[in-house]
């Protein structure tokens, strides 16, 4: 049985949605509470048993790699006024885990940032995490999904029901058969609106792939706005070896649009141990 142990972390996007904070500040270090978006997906990886991640970055969000970079006088900082705590946080961002950065000159795709990442990830299966969606569950995501992958050896990504006026924005897999949470997936459609929809099942940023995934995004031609992208690859594998869709279990929010953000920060704050009761509070006074 063949183990994943590496990430693909597409981050070359420029968070239009956020300017102008995201001029200076990539999104991904955008915070939820008290950790960055993209630590809180490094943190699943690592529950998930992830070793390495591999993060895709455009030319121009070099302070995401500055974020995994060693800073000796910020830690002496902490250590001389015995702020332990920050100080293990601080150290604890790429512990237990490798970071490699690749580059991707010109955005072309969640496809194309994917196939950036081949030489890296190698001939070997991989995990891809969309850093903007969050999932709040005590057993992370990634995790739920790699037990599937134990026992199918089969390309899967994470689904979940979405109401009719919002499926239009996601790819949405048409069901074969299922067993449980597990769904055989024989057809993929991107953005569909609501009635072309084959299901209401969405896919969220979580997918298992096996290495052969890279030989079919090669081969793909791009579409109209010249971007490759991976739904069309998945559909490949659903018609070639077969594809699952796990219906996860916890909270998604999508950090990368506005009120997803805001949603996301009150419900991680009110899981907080320790603002937790404070901040419920405090939203029953302002409502």
């Amino acid at each position: 049985m063949k183990k994943i142990n590496k990430v693909v972390i597409p981050a070359a996007g420029l968070g239009t949605r956020f300017l102008p904070a995201s001029k200076v500040v990539p999104k991904e270090l955008f915070t939820i509470v008290d950790q960055p978006i993209l630590q809180i997906n490094i943190d699943e990886a690592k529950e998930a048993g992830i070793t390495e991640v591999i993060l895709v970055v455009s030319p121009r969000k070099s302070s995401l790699a500055d974020y995994f970079s060693d800073d000796p006088e910020l830690e002496s900082y902490l250590e001389e006024r015995g702020q332990q705590d920050l100080l293990d946080k601080v150290k604890a961002i790429t512990s237990q885990i490798r970071v490699t950065i690749v580059i991707q000159e010109e955005p072309k795709g969640l496809g194309h940032a994917i196939l950036m990442a081949k030489a890296a990830v190698g001939d070997e299966p991989f995990a891809v995490m969309l850093p903007d969606d969050l999932v709040l569950h005590p057993v992370a995501c990634l995790r739920q999904m790699m037990s599937v992958w134990q026992e199918h050896q089969l390309g899967c990504a994470a689904v979940r029901a979405v109401p009719e006026d919002r499926i239009h924005r996601y790819g949405v897999i048409k069901v074969e058969r299922s067993h449980e949470r597990i769904h055989y997936v024989n057809h993929l459609v991107e953005k569909p609106s609501a009635v072309e929809a084959p299901s209401n099942l969405a896919i969220v940023g979580r997918y298992l792939l096996p290495p052969q995934t890279f030989a079919i995004l090669e081969q793909l031609n791009p579409g109209a706005i010249g971007e490759i992208q991976l739904t069309d690859a998945l559909q490949g594998l659903a018609a070639s070896e077969g594809f699952l869709a796990y219906e996860f279990e916890g909270d998604h929010f999508d950090a990368g649009d506005r009120l997803g953000f805001t949603v996301a920060n009150v419900s991680y704050g009110l899981a907080h141990p320790e603002i937790g009761d404070e901040l419920r509070q405090v939203l029953k006074e302002l409502i």
